[in-house]
């Protein structure tokens, strides 16, 4: 058996520096008293009780002279201002990424803005978090309830928003969360607080457990970041979580083990559960009775314990919606069990088979009383369907399959009679999008990783889009050039602009090419999933950039206004903005003119103010247009003579 361990594994900066700071204390004082356990460890927590420390729910339980260690996680203020109006001597060991945050909170309240905050809200590192908060507030666990947050409280939309996260949130599910941010809060700043060391160990987490036939996670049960670790691990193998070397299970048939520990486990712990594992294995090898069939002898011993391991040839006489009957040519009336028909646990016969279909079974039982034979169609495809597989993994070959479940952590394809694993992260062309659209679709993806032993298939349908989408794009390069028109979709936007899919390749439409108008952002003109015209305007073939343009030339207004406003023209305009010596006047949406002071009424006025004031709307001619300069001359004083003589004529 081999034993894989991750790098970064056990105590992380922050606790390290709470527990040395407690040590520390101790062999000064003799006794200290910590807010709350100093760590999420019984076994380390014990450790310094038997030395001194004692852990206290409120500062108001330590006695007079007592010191006060304030553990990584952190306080509000009114925990500190109590601590500080009691007179405690106190030293704050709160994690300097948790420091980081409560400033962040603090600073976002001053300024007006709703703090939401990413994590378990009943964790004390939450809890310490939202005693900085001077203002509205909420928790969210994850995208789906941060979704439903956004639902209930449409309101928030045009609120200023401040997003924060626990640091030992999931890196994953923070991305998801942060997709439906960017969309639906356009006046949010997001901060990942993440920890560091968090998310690499995470991120390490996942790619043992990719490896492995079984993964332990070592660490408290009431440990944050150790729960968040079993959690990352889980949708790869079986993962076990244990505070010490005595809760190792008996590891039958496993042939690789991946180690990892939480944050707040300590490395003697670690140390006892490595050097476990390596007497067991050492037992193992010295006696070995396991482990050493291969994938074929192991699946003949199971097909014999079914008392056959005969095939026959069938065809389909009836169809039920349990089981489909079979002819096999005996005596005996042959049956296949629905879930013994397709390895789509979803799927019914009458969509799989009908009367007349032939095709290969094996004999499960024979029931000679009964005169039935009971038949399997899904267990002859998986022998086949293995082969294509282990075939596909060494080749490189794309297989095609159909998505039958979205699970925790990514997605079941069936290819071949085979269930294939397709981790979240290898599903989709980019992290975060949602999974849900792939259900009953037939995927393409490539295997990257087969466990026959324990009859397990990992795919990627991510190499197969970013191969495609290489693809498309060396062709779009070939015929690209300026001028040149496409249909794009949006995919994303910034506050400088929007990124089209031109299908395979990506342009963006920067902010002044969206509208002739001026906008403040690109979600007044569109929105991620629009259909949009766009042509290119410039080409970087070095950098692979391409400029777009979405505003057409016919959409001018300078242009609409020498069409249809020519000098001499009496119009309605709206008045906009007040100068000394003038009003200026909205003619057309993206043009405005200037009413000079003398031009607004027939007799003298001191300010434009005495006649008109913002919003009005007034019959104006146009006496002027300098298009090179982009200026228009208005003349209200014109419009009414024109007027005045018209009604005279």
């Amino acid at each position: 058996m081999e034993i894989l361990v991750a790098k970064t594994a056990g105590f992380c900066f922050g606790v390290d520096r709470a527990v040395k700071t407690v040590q520390r204390l101790l062999s000064e004082q003799g006794r200290v008293y910590t807010l709350g356990p100093i760590i999420h460890n019984p076994q380390m927590v014990k450790e310094l009780e038997e030395k001194g420390a004692v852990a206290v729910e409120a500062p108001e339980q330590v006695p007079p002279g007592g010191c006060l260690v304030i553990r990584s996680h952190g306080v509000g203020e009114s925990v500190m201002a109590r601590i500080e109006k009691q007179g405690l001597c106190c030293v704050d060991a709160t994690c300097p990424f948790v420091k980081k945050i409560h400033t962040l909170v603090q600073n976002a309240s001053r300024e007006g803005r709703r703090v939401l905050v990413a994590g378990d809200a009943h964790h004390p590192e939450v809890e310490g978090i939202l005693g900085h908060v001077h203002g509205p507030w909420a928790v969210f666990s994850g995208a789906a309830e941060l979704e439903k947050l956004v639902e209930e409280h449409p309101e928030w939309k045009n609120e200023p928003i401040c997003v924060v996260s626990q640091t030992t949130f999931e890196a994953t599910e923070w991305e998801n969360c942060s997709k439906i941010l960017q969309k639906v809060y356009t006046n949010a700043r997001i901060f990942a607080t993440i920890c560091n060391a968090t998310a690499q160990r995470q991120k390490e987490a996942r790619e043992l457990a990719q490896q492995c036939d079984q993964m332990i996670v070592v660490g408290g049960k009431h440990s944050s970041n150790t729960a968040k670790l079993k959690a990352v691990c889980s949708p790869y193998c079986p993962t076990m979580l244990i505070e010490t070397a005595d809760e190792l299970p008996v590891l039958q048939g496993v042939h690789k083990v991946g180690i990892t520990a939480g944050a707040s486990t300590p490395a003697h712990i670690i140390k006892e559960v490595l050097v476990t594992m390596s007497e067991i294995n050492e037992s193992a090898v010295q006696n070995p009775t396991e482990g050493t069939e291969s994938f074929a002898e192991m699946l003949e011993e199971s097909l014999k314990t079914l008392n056959t391991d005969e095939k026959v040839h069938g065809v389909v006489v009836g169809i039920a919606p349990n089981e489909v009957y079979v002819d096999v040519g005996r005596k005996q009336a042959g049956f296949i069990p629905a879930s013994e028909l397709s390895a789509d646990p979803n799927a019914r016969p009458e969509d799989l088979v009908k009367i007349g279909d032939e095709m290969d079974l094996l004999i499960m039982r024979t029931n000679d009383q009964e005169g039935t034979i009971m038949l399997s169609k899904k267990r002859l495809d998986s022998i086949k369907g293995w082969e294509v597989i282990a075939a596909a993994e060494e080749s490189g070959e794309v297989l095609t399959g159909t998505v039958t479940e979205i699970i925790k952590g990514g997605l079941i394809a069936v290819t071949n009679g085979i269930r294939v694993f397709i981790p979240a992260s290898q599903a989709t062309a980019s992290r975060g999008e949602s999974l849900d659209d792939l259900l009953k679709k037939e995927v393409r993806f490539r295997i990257i990783e087969v466990n026959r032993g324990r009859r397990r298939a990992v795919g990627s349908i991510r190499s197969v889009l970013r191969d495609e989408k290489k693809a498309l794009a060396e062709k779009f390069w070939e015929t690209a050039e300026e001028g040149k028109e496409y249909t794009g979709t949006v995919k994303s936007l910034t506050a400088y602009g929007a990124f089209v899919d031109l299908g395979g390749i990506d342009g963006m439409i920067h902010i002044s090419e969206l509208s002739w108008t001026r906008i403040k952002h690109p979600s007044e003109v569109v929105n991620p999933g629009d259909t949009v015209k766009v042509y290119i305007k410039a080409l970087d073939r070095e950098k692979g950039k391409i400029s777009l343009g979405y505003k057409r030339q016919e959409d001018n207004p300078w242009n609409i206004l020498e069409r249809d406003y020519p000098v001499g023209t009496v119009c309605d305009v709206t008045v906009v903005g007040m100068t000394t010596f003038g009003a200026f006047a909205n003619i057309i949406p993206g043009i405005d003119g200037l009413i000079h002071i003398s031009q607004i009424a027939d007799h003298r006025i001191e300010k434009p103010q005495d006649v008109l004031k913002i919003g009005d709307v007034v019959k104006a001619k146009i006496t002027e247009i300098d298009f090179e300069k982009k200026r228009v001359s208005l003349s209200m004083r014109a419009a009414a003579e024109e007027a005045e003589a018209n009604e005279e004529a």
